[in-house]
């Protein structure tokens, strides 16, 4: 996890606080859940559990009632303590903590009668780790719908940032590999240069693969391209704008997305300080994140230029990289 202010905290604690997030299996790889680390505390003991859904105030965990964790509850008038556990790439040890809950109904799990669900409600706010790592999944998916059109043009700079591993990566056509040059890519969106002819390609369903470090993820999107345009100067490269397919686009990319956007964002506030402008916003993350203004490498779909001297250097790059053969 990275370095976050307490001012940050406040803001995704208190905007996303009565959401609730279902431990889907994408959800427990994003947020680096530990599954088999995942407790119920009571009077000392200790009770393995599943967590099904979370928020800022409570939980829903499913556990074997069998075990004698309801009985045991009921002599504690309740109190439990739920622990949770993930997966830290940053110090590689995992961040681990208990919050202090009361249990305020149970019901049968899927009409099992040796599962149970129990609602638990929190005593206290949760630890800032459960905010910063849940709060970050709440926002870029609350992001991916307010900043959809936003367009990050891939550079050097971007690229380190985004910790993208290279600008040529991979399309598939119809299963087929092919070579290809990313140029921008949002939360809906991608273009990418490539070798081809216009009508082969437009309205084509593909997938594209994005390679990822630290922590290395590899991410497909899929979608369609929707429209096409030449290159200026090459009339063996098109330039192809792709409209990703929003119900199956990776909580992943979301998040890298956002993480990138942010920064700007944050990049943005802290040279505003520096000049000793008068924000009157105050940095507060609160406000509607369409209200930042991007800069630098971000361009809405608007703005974004089609044909640039770096373009241009790339397409050769394109021309000898990505041949019609397919992808070794």
């Amino acid at each position: 996890m990275g370095v976050i202010t307490s001012q940050k905290i406040i803001s995704l604690y208190e905007r996303y606080r009565t959401i609730d997030v279902t431990f889907t299996k994408e959800i427990i790889q994003v947020s680096g859940l530990i599954t088999n680390q995942v407790f119920l505390k009571c009077i000392g003991d200790f009770w393995p559990c599943v967590i099904y859904s979370s928020s800022f105030q409570g939980a829903r965990v499913v556990a074997n009632v069998k075990s004698g964790i309801i009985r045991k509850m009921e002599k504690a008038n309740n109190m439990t303590s739920l622990r949770f556990s993930f997966r830290d790439p940053d110090k590689g040890n995992p961040v681990t903590f208990f919050v202090n809950s009361k249990a305020v109904s149970t019901a049968p799990y899927g009409g099992s009668q040796d599962m149970a669900i129990i609602t638990l409600q929190f005593t206290q706010r949760p630890p800032d780790d459960l905010i910063e790592i849940m709060g970050r999944i709440l926002d870029a998916n609350v992001n991916s719908a307010k900043r959809k059109e936003e367009r990050i043009l891939i550079t050097p700079d971007t690229l380190r940032r985004l910790n993208l591993s290279s600008k040529e990566i991979v399309v598939f056509i119809q299963g087929v590999p092919r070579r290809c040059i990313l140029r921008d890519i949002s939360f809906t969106g991608a273009k990418v240069i490539m070798v081809g002819v216009q009508k082969f390609l437009v309205n084509r369903e593909v997938a594209l693969r994005m390679d990822f470090e630290d922590p290395k993820e590899c991410i497909i999107l899929k979608g369609k391209f929707i429209r096409a345009e030449p290159v200026e100067g090459r009339k063996e490269l098109v330039a192809l704008a792709l409209l990703l397919d929003e119900s199956v686009i990776p909580m992943g990319y979301k998040i890298r997305i956002n993480d990138f956007l942010s920064q700007v964002r944050a990049d943005i506030r802290g040279s505003d300080d520096s000049k000793g402008g008068d924000d009157s916003r105050g940095g507060d993350d609160s406000r509607g994140a369409e209200d930042d203004s991007p800069s630098g490498d971000v361009f809405s779909a608007a703005e974004a230029p089609v044909n640039t001297a770096a373009e241009n250097n790339a397409a050769k790059t394109a021309t000898a990289a990505a041949p019609a053969a397919a992808v070794k």
